[in-house]
């Protein structure tokens, strides 16, 4: 009933968004698991990684057009939420590996019997159980999103004060991470994961699963998003958006929706980057780089802030250039991510669902003009 009740209340396109990132999440993987390596409806491996991969940062994005596109919130550290995610599921990870690691502990990683580690830190205690760690996937990212949005909504730090705020938060975890006393694996991070839920993470059914699993993630995350935004909370989010002290001055307390929105957000991050994770092999403390928050800003830029499927347009759009010009052209990489933030601010404002909207908005007008 529930989900009928969602599914109802979001629009053709939206519903079409869902429909399609699910059928990519079910089709693709079938392929890689049921048609021969020699058949021209084969997907590789290598490929079904890559759209994965892709999935979660659609996700982020997502994430992130939440709260930028539809509260106003400009939030330049949502790698942090995206990183922290991540790390729950590596430790996960790595306590499956016990004694098959190079210095065969049963307890303790490799890099904790390297670095002279007696015992297993008591943070580390209960990541051998999935569901443990499924639960500190959500609940760390949005823990550290309530207390920094109780802090700054609470007094009422907007704009470029807030996105300075969760610059500086993201690049203070990044410099943290770093450090070998942290018990988090320091500047290698982790990696060399065997098993997830007793398969092996290097399988084809793994990565096609993860696939899946990355797909019906998004799809979920569609859903929430529009059923919020289509709501009459949604509405009062864009009114704080676009007129906060209005809203003070009608009686709203506007903190409230602010930062319900965040912690969602951060929530959303931290599945994705839990999911990204197995499926590259590896977390360190780079994740954390406030150039990651920046390319998911303008993954959302690009796609179109606050259609809620232009960011996902968006994230497949710049992160396929970037594998292709990373790839052919390394060093040329840098200049067209900079060239792209330009024109889209320049050129398209609205991004691409902006200017599809506005295109087709200019064609019916001119096939109204033309009988007169």
């Amino acid at each position: 009933m529930i989900t009928r009740f969602l599914w109802q209340g979001m629009g053709p396109g939206l519903r079409a968004a869902v429909l399609f990132v699910l059928a990519i999440g079910i089709i693709l993987p079938l392929l890689n698991q049921l048609m021969p390596a020699n058949s021209a409806l084969y997907v590789p491996s290598w490929l079904l990684q890559l759209i994965g991969k892709y999935l979660c940062f659609a996700s982020l994005a997502l994430a992130v057009d939440l709260v930028w596109g539809f509260c106003g919130i400009l939030t330049l550290g949502h790698a942090a939420f995206f990183a922290l995610g991540g790390y729950c599921m590596g430790m996960y990870l790595m306590r499956q590996i016990g004694s098959r690691g190079q210095y065969g502990n049963p307890l303790l990683p490799d890099f904790m019997v390297f670095l002279n580690y007696k015992e297993l830190p008591w943070f580390w205690h209960g990541f051998d159980q999935f569901w443990f760690a499924a639960i500190m996937i959500v609940l760390v990212p949005s823990a550290l999103a309530l207390a920094l949005g109780w802090f700054a909504f609470r007094s009422r730090v907007t704009g470029v004060y807030l996105s300075i705020i969760t610059q500086a938060m993201t690049f203070a975890l990044m410099l943290a991470f770093f450090r070998n006393d942290m018990g988090l694996g320091g500047n290698n991070g982790m990696t060399d994961f065997k098993d997830i839920l007793g398969f092996s993470v290097q399988s084809d059914t793994t990565r096609a699963t993860l696939c899946f699993a990355s797909a019906l993630a998004l799809a979920i995350f569609l859903v929430i998003s529009g059923a919020v935004v289509g709501s009459r909370f949604g509405k009062a989010l864009t009114a704080v958006r676009d007129a906060e002290s209005r809203m003070r001055f009608l009686g709203y307390r506007v903190e409230g929706y602010k930062l319900f929105v965040f912690v969602l957000s951060a929530a959303m991050a931290g599945v994705a980057g839990a999911l990204y994770v197995p499926q590259v092999g590896i977390i360190n403390p780079s994740e954390f780089s406030p150039g990651n928050s920046i390319e998911a800003v303008l993954w959302v830029a690009v796609g179109g802030r606050g259609t809620l499927i232009g960011p996902i347009i968006g994230a497949f759009a710049v992160n396929f250039g970037k594998t292709y010009l990373t790839g052919a052209l390394p060093e040329v990489w840098l200049f067209a991510l900079g060239a792209l933030f330009i024109a889209v601010t320049l050129f398209l404002p609205k991004g691409i669902v902006g200017l599809w909207s506005q295109l087709r908005s200019r064609g019916t007008a001119h096939k109204a003009r033309v009988p007169a």
